[in-house]
């Protein structure tokens, strides 16, 4: 197991040329699954997404929510913005909690099995008429993680809808394996610096929206985005990252991961324990 919990946050277009990466989708192999139906893990398998899962209570994601309130407080206040707050279960025992919290690992093991490591936590936030979209991309451009056995929980901490800029997926799309991008240009507003075109030709557009304590889950070749939040309502969401303990990370990401069910078989993943801050 690792013991260097150094890791680059973002890894540079060097890192991720000189990495061999089989980015196959790899159909979730349970076929007894406990939290889904075998129906659901079927759509997974053949649509590159599932939803909607009901798992938190109102009264739960009301909590949630208002320590998101306080915390994008915080992180505002030291220079940072709503979209800031990443690989936040290092640094926030409450994420941590969110991460492995067994409803949403129940719901990931039906697709990855029953050995599962959770890598990445990240907030999402549109606040209202922000103007900034999330163009057609997948996931897995940006990893080095290898091979494409990674899947994505999506939280609505707010409800998600087409007003304030929901998730779209493309159905399908995650077939045809690592699809060619291009730098996103300046004038378009992206969140992120990476544009899929045309995607039309690669299956149907599906609209995610989720009642807030929702979650759907999609893998990270599913070519997904978001529109500009145009509303007076902000759209948060924390994305959840997971993959099987095989996969092979580059620029030290082992360091993220986490155990959150069965065993690290390969015994790279660090496993570091829950942060004592909130």
């Amino acid at each position: 197991m690792s013991t260097d919990l150094s890791f680059k946050a973002v890894p540079d277009e060097d890192d991720l040329a000189g990495m061999e990466r089989d980015l196959r989708f790899y159909p979730g192999p349970v076929t007894e699954p406990v939290a889904m139906t075998a129906e659901q893990v079927e759509h997974y398998n053949r649509e590159g997404y599932v939803r909607p899962f009901n798992v938190f209570s109102v009264e739960e994601i009301g909590a949630i929510r208002s320590y998101f309130d306080d915390l994008l407080e915080r992180t505002i206040a030291a220079g940072g913005d709503s979209y800031s707050i990443s690989t936040a279960h290092l640094k926030h025992g409450r994420v941590y909690d969110l991460l492995t919290d067994p409803r949403i690992v129940a719901l990931v093991r039906d697709v990855l099995g029953n050995d599962v490591i959770g890598w990445g936590s990240h907030f999402f936030c549109k606040m209202p008429h922000d103007g900034k979209a999330v163009t057609w991309h997948q996931d897995a451009s940006y990893w080095p993680l290898t091979p494409s056995k990674a899947v994505t929980v999506w939280l609505a901490i707010d409800d998600a809808t087409i007003q304030n800029g929901c998730m779209r997926f493309i159905s399908g799309s995650h077939l045809f394996g690592h699809m060619t991008y291009r730098p996103s240009a300046d004038d378009e507003g992206n969140v992120l610096n990476q544009t899929i075109d045309n995607v039309e030709q690669y299956g149907t557009e599906v609209v995610n929206e989720l009642k807030a304590g929702q979650v759907s889950l999609h893998s990270d070749l599913l070519l997904h985005g978001s529109e500009a939040n145009d509303s007076d309502n902000r759209r948060c969401a924390l994305t959840m990252r997971y993959c099987t303990p095989d996969v092979q990370a580059g620029s030290n990401w082992h360091a993220k991961g986490i155990v959150v069910s069965g065993s690290d078989f390969s015994g790279k993943w660090a496993n570091p324990a829950r942060p004592d801050r909130d």
